[in-house]
């Protein structure tokens, strides 16, 4: 029995990498069906996926009224997988950064340890195999340092704590509060690995080497990472003295 997988992708302006990354996606893993999360895209990102929609069964479109911030937007699309009852949720950026060639692998990952099933598999940057291409001294030490961070903070095993290309085995997703959640930021994607972690999930890492993306612009800033250490200090407390 094939089991149904989901990839989610949260845009905002992404008509430049869209069309291109859709049919990237479909080539690499024809089984699968692609759900757009579009914050309102001026840029008729929406519109495209809504008309292409209609004649592609497999592409569907959650529309929403603005620019909410990229956690919640994954988390409608998490939520989405869980209502329609997919096996697996992918998780991936839409600009290139994460390529569809590693979708196979990521979702191997999750059968291949035996009696051990991943419960969450990450598609990293940090361990043996895996890379970044394309980004300045500046943005490898930030990425670098929240990683270290996080790591510390919420004593996280896993190498790769900030990307966002994930595959996610929805039955245990769906055991997640997600009104627990208070990150709508680039920390969501922290937070999220913690909290699966408190769920006793197994946590897997597959090596990707992520790309800096070549059209359109980044959205994340030195306020958006700033943010992300005090949330992440907050969850520490948490993890330390139970608080909420």
């Amino acid at each position: 029995m094939s089991q149904r997988t989901l990839v989610a992708l949260t845009t905002y302006n992404e008509i430049e990498n869209l069309p291109a990354l859709v049919d990237a996606i479909f080539a690499a893993a024809p089984d699968v069906e692609l759900l757009v999360v579009d914050d309102n895209s001026p840029d008729g990102t929406g519109n495209w996926v809504r008309e292409k929609s209609a004649t592609l069964a497999r592409l569907h479109l959650l529309a929403r009224p603005g620019k909410l911030g990229q956690g919640s937007a994954v988390i409608a699309g998490l939520r989405y997988a869980i209502e329609h009852s997919f096996d697996y949720v992918i998780t991936m950026d839409a600009d290139f950064s994460h390529h569809p060639r590693y979708i196979a692998p990521l979702r191997a990952s999750m059968n291949d340890h035996g009696a051990e099933l991943i419960d969450v598999g990450i598609g990293s940057r940090y361990v043996p195999g895996g890379g970044v291409v394309g980004w300045p001294l500046r943005r490898r030490m930030m990425s670098k340092s929240i990683n270290w961070y996080t790591r510390l903070l919420l004593r996280m095993r896993t190498r790769d704590c900030s990307g966002g290309f994930r595959c996610y085995r929805v039955a245990k997703l769906a055991q997640l509060d997600f009104s627990q959640l208070i990150s709508r930021g680039y920390s969501f994607h922290e937070e999220m690995l913690w909290r699966m972690k408190r769920l006793d999930c197994r946590l897997g890492e597959t090596a990707i080497t992520f790309v800096d993306r070549v059209k359109g612009q980044s959205k994340i800033n030195l306020y958006e990472a700033w943010t992300a250490l005090r949330v992440i200090f907050r969850l520490s407390l948490s993890e330390r003295f139970g608080r909420h």
